[in-house]
Order: C-alpha cells, then sequence, then structure tokens
C-alpha cells in the first residue's frame, strides 16, 4: 500500500504540462467514482464509534426535555397538555392545496418523457437534412423551456397569490426545483443520443431517476441485494422526531422573543439584542437537525427502499476549515449537479473564477425564492450571507485554512452560531411585524416592514459608560 502510494506521488509530480500550465493540485488528485456502494459518514460512525453514539443519545435526551418542558408547563399554566401538534399543525397547514401543487409538479415532470422520446424520433428522422435538424432542435429547446417553465412558474404564481402554510411551502418549492433539476439533468446527459441513436432510457429508468436520491443522471446506478425495512422505518422516525423537534424549538425559544413584535409602536434595542443572542443556540440546533433530518434520515430513507447503494450525500463538513471545501462537502447531491451541469460546461469559456460566481448566484436565488414563496415576502438575509459572505470566505480561507486549521475550523463554526442567529432571529421579526403592525399603503412583498414598524429605541436617559475608566 506504500509503495503504490509513492508510485502515486511521483506521477503527481512528474504530471505533464498543458497549455503551458502545469496541473493544479485538484486535478493530479485521483478523482473518487461518481457512483459506488458507500455508506453515509454518520451511518458509519453511529455504528463504530462509541463517542458519536453518545453525541447522538445527548440529541434525544434534549429532544425528551423539549417535550417535557411542553407537556408539563402546559399543564400547569393552562392546565392541558400540549405535546408540540398545534406548531406541527400551523406548519403544515393546508396539506391539500400542497398536495396539488406537488401533483402538477409530478405531472410535468413526467411528460417530459414522452416529448423527449418524440423529439429523439424527430432528430432520427430528420437526420440527413441538416436544416429541418436544425429547426427541430431549435423547436426542441423551446419545447424544453417551455415545460421548465410550466413547471416553476405555475407554483410560484399560485404561492405568490396566496400564502401556503411555511412548511408546506417549502416541500412544494423544493420539489419544484428538484424536477426542474432532474429534467435538466436527462437533457444534458442523454442530449446527444437523440442524434446519435444510441439508447434512450427506459421509461422505468427515467422513474427511478426521479426518486432516486441523486440530482446526476446515470442509466445504472450501484444497487444493493434486499431493503432493510427496519432502517427505512427508523430513518422516518427520526423525521417526524425532528420535525417535532424544531416545533419544540419553535414555540419555546422563537416565539417568546418575537411573536409579539410589532404589537407595540416602539421596542427597546436591548430587547431586540436579547432576542438574537437568545436564538443563536435554537438557530445552530435546528440547522444541525434539518442537515440530519434532509440529508441523512430522508435521503438513506429512499436510498434504502429503492436500493441505491451509494449514500455519500454528504462528507465531513463539520472539519473543514476552508469553506470551499465545506461547500462541496456539506450537500454533495447539490455540489453534484452544479458542478456537472453549470460549473464544468461553463468554465473552459468563462473560466474558473465567474464559473464559481456564477454557480453562487444561481444557488443563493434558488434558497432565498424558497424562503420568499414560503414566507411570504422577500427578505434577502440568506442571499447575503451565503452568495455575498460565504463567497468571499472562499478565497479568504483557502490559504489560511491550510495553514491554520484548527482556528480557521473554529471560525467556520463562530460563523454558523452568528449566521443561524441572525436568520432565526431577522425571518420571524419580519414575519410577525407583517402580521402585528397595522396596514400601510407603503406595504410590499419586497421591501421589509420590520424597518418602519416597529421603531427601535434605546432606553430614556441612556449613555455610555467607559468600562476603563476607574473611578
Amino acid at each position: 500500500m506504500t509503495e503504490e502510494r509513492v508510485n502515486l506521488r511521483k506521477r503527481n509530480k512528474e504530471a505533464p504540462v498543458q497549455n503551458g500550465h502545469s496541473q493544479s493540485e485538484e486535478e493530479r488528485k485521483p478523482r473518487i467514482p461518481e457512483f459506488a456502494h458507500r455508506e453515509s459518514n454518520l451511518t458509519v460512525l453511529l455504528e463504530n464509534v462509541g463517542h458519536i453514539r453518545a453525541i447522538y443519545h445527548i440529541f434525544v435526551v434534549i429532544l425528551l426535555m423539549l417535550l417535557f418542558d411542553t407537556v408539563v408547563f402546559d399543564l400547569v399554566e393552562r392546565g392541558k397538555i400540549n405535546v408540540g401538534l398545534s406548531a406541527v399543525a400551523y406548519g403544515f397547514g393546508d396539506v391539500k392545496r400542497g398536495a396539488k401543487i406537488w401533483l402538477y409538479e409530478l405531472s410535468c415532470a413526467l411528460a417530459f418523457y414522452p416529448a423527449f422520446r418524440f423529439f429523439a424520433a424527430g432528430a432520427q428522422l430528420f437526420k440527413r437534412n441538416t436544416v429541418l435538424q436544425h429547426i427541430w432542435t431549435i423547436l426542441g429547446v423551446l419545447g424544453l423551456a417551455a415545460v421548465q417553465l410550466a413547471l416553476v412558474l405555475v407554483p410560484v404564481w399560485d404561492l405568490g397569490k396566496k400564502h401556503l402554510a411555511i412548511a408546506s411551502s417549502v416541500a412544494v418549492t423544493c420539489e419544484m426545483f428538484r424536477f426542474a433539476m432532474k429534467i435538466h439533468a436527462v437533457v444534458a446527459t442523454c442530449g446527444h443520443r437523440c442524434y446519435s441513436g444510441e439508447p434512450l432510457p427506459s421509461f422505468k429508468q427515467y422513474l427511478y431517476f426521479l426518486f432516486a436520491p441523486t440530482l446526476v443522471y446515470r442509466d445504472q446506478y450501484p444497487r444493493t441485494k434486499q431493503i432493510r425495512w427496519g432502517k427505512v422505518v427508523s430513518h422516518f422516525v427520526e423525521v417526524a422526531a425532528i420535525v417535532f423537534y424544531n416545533s419544540f424549538l419553535w414555540e419555546r425559544f422563537i416565539l417568546p422573543y418575537w411573536s409579539d413584535y410589532g404589537k407595540q409602536p416602539q421596542v427597546e434595542a436591548g430587547t431586540v439584542v436579547r432576542g438574537m443572542f437568545g436564538c443563536v443556540l435554537p438557530g445552530v440546533i435546528s440547522f444541525l437537525c434539518g442537515f440530519y433530518c434532509l440529508l441523512h434520515a430522508w435521503l438513506n430513507a429512499f436510498a434504502e427502499m429503492l436500493k441505491f447503494g451509494d449514500r455519500l450525500f454528504y462528507e465531513d463538513w463539520w472539519t473543514m476549515s476552508q469553506f470551499s471545501k465545506y461547500f462541496r462537502a456539506w450537500n454533495r447531491v447539490v455540489h453534484s449537479w452544479l458542478r456537472d451541469y453549470i460549473y464544468m460546461p461553463l468554465a473552459p469559456r468563462a473560466g474558473r473564477a465567474l464559473s464559481t460566481l456564477f454557480v453562487f448566484i444561481v444557488s443563493s436565488l434558488a434558497h432565498e425564492l424558497i424562503l420568499a414563496l414560503s414566507f411570504g415576502f422577500f427578505y434577502p438575509v440568506l442571499l447575503i450571507q451565503f452568495g455575498v459572505c460565504g463567497l468571499l470566505m472562499v478565497p479568504l480561507t483557502t490559504i489560511s485554512g491550510r495553514r491554520f486549521p484548527n482556528a480557521l475550523n473554529l471560525f467556520m463554526w463562530f460563523t454558523f452560531f452568528l449566521g443561524n442567529g441572525i436568520l432565526w432571529s431577522l425571518y420571524p421579526m419580519e414575519y410577525f411585524a407583517r402580521k402585528n403592525c397595522p396596514p400601510s399603503e407603503d406595504d410590499s412583498f419586497f421591501v421589509p416592514k420590520s424597518w418602519s414598524c416597529p421603531e427601535i429605541v434605546l432606553k430614556p436617559n441612556w449613555t455610555f459608560h467607559n468600562p476603563i475608566l476607574i473611578i
């Protein structure tokens, strides 16, 4: 094994010069296969490392304590037992309307397949006539654009016209983007087959891809031999538990600070600052729970049901000291799609820097659209955090992260705590300001209402006292 590593290093050092430039370190690394039989990092750690299992148990106990706190407090205070169902029911309100939107999105995704086969048949029919094939290609591009626009614009119009409950809206908008990205992946991967006559994906392959936990299309994926239904049930139980976990966090830590925001014309600055710092810890816990719920439990459940062998949906992002590596490791499912279908086609023409910038813009706008449609207002806090601050951190931590890995990992976690505290403060402030403040002619979807209502003031007779000055 040692001899192989020495030979690999020698080959890397002797790598040929291409186009006047030596190969970059990233290009010299042996490429990890896109799909292979692999378990998720946390699955391996939880099964083999007792320390990680202990941390998992700590989070379970915190959930139980929040449940006991909610039950006992409401029993003593109001004489009724509350297990968080009210917050869950409020978040997933109007499920019937959300289901209709999702079924429409699924119909658009399914309708794409026969249209794709029809285009391929036409491309073969006009193969010997260059002019007709060129016209057919233009019509195909317009048809693809029409399908994608119908898939995106109708849900956006429907959600913009009438607000849907937050959790239901998040679900249908995420599904909208997921289906749109899947369609693009099939076209980008198999589009050339329409002209070459190579076999197109069968409907069974396409249907499998629509629900497989990946956004990168392949005709075949590594498959497991059997479905472990016990694993499926345990993962879905984790998903349900985390939904209640977040509802408890909302009821116990967010509502007490912000539910009355906007009912009074003025609010003291100290109250706002205390609330923002009070939301830091629940914000980070929710951030970690959201990661575990979606990228581990949910995706692993579907991977198990579909016998999808590659479970590497994320890497050990929590150990990173460079933001560029963190963005790649945090969500490999979306990162692989952005890399294969946006970055790599663009990089040879626009260069690496502009291609990276464009990837960040696309990802930031998609995240912001999900939040805007879910909350019912445009407030680009996440857009600034991710698309501006996060992008700036990529070059700033590239060298320093390698030189001072421990310090930069500490700094990265500091930004996670601070950023989530801001997110869990500013969005609820705006949400309740629009709910509690009196209507105004200046109210707008794009202009934050919390900037003008309520007025944030300092305490009367407030003065600054120098802590260094000794009296």
